[in-house]
């Protein structure tokens, strides 16, 4: 691993992509209606390991830090959402002291094409009705600001 001062931005982006490829801790923060953060664990829907057959939907966005999460439409992560959608995504690989900061402002993805290509069939324990359930929501983020450490040896931020 090269030193801050040698590092370019492709090769953060290349880090960036790779950790998000192998974390298995990933955080999720919003910001509630009091305008305090709130952070929760989620499935990292990148981790290789975890998630095998979304690999190739990630595979096309090797140059891009998009992320996509599922999650309840009535969940807490929705709520705050649609009044604040400044969020941010943590990855970190704790053995390594390795990780990655994603911040930016969120969507819900309406698109049912999206939507299908992510849909996992052991969902149906989250969404009964499947697919179409209404229950069953993807966010997508397009980070505006990243930051990524190593060891603490740097810390780099990009936009």
């Amino acid at each position: 691993m090269k030193n801050r001062s040698t590092m370019n931005e492709q090769e953060m982006k290349d880090f960036s992509i790779k950790l998000m490829r192998e974390a298995n801790v990933t955080c999720f923060t919003t910001v509630d209606v009091t305008g305090y953060p709130h952070t929760r664990a989620i499935f990292n829907l990148r981790n290789i390991k975890q998630f095998p057959t979304l690999a190739k939907i990630f595979e096309n966005q090797k140059e891009d830090l998009l992320i996509y999460i599922s999650t309840n439409t009535s969940s807490t992560k929705v709520k705050h959402i649609r009044t604040n959608t400044a969020v941010s995504l943590c990855f970190t690989d704790p053995e390594d002291f390795r990780g990655l900061t994603l911040g930016g402002d969120i969507e819900i993805v309406t698109d049912e094409t999206i939507k299908k290509e992510l849909w996992l069939d052991w969902w149906d324990k989250y969404y009964p009705k499947g697919i179409e359930d209404e229950d069953y929501t993807i966010l997508m983020l397009q980070p505006k600001t990243v930051e990524v450490w190593y060891k603490g040896k740097f810390k780099f931020q990009f936009t």
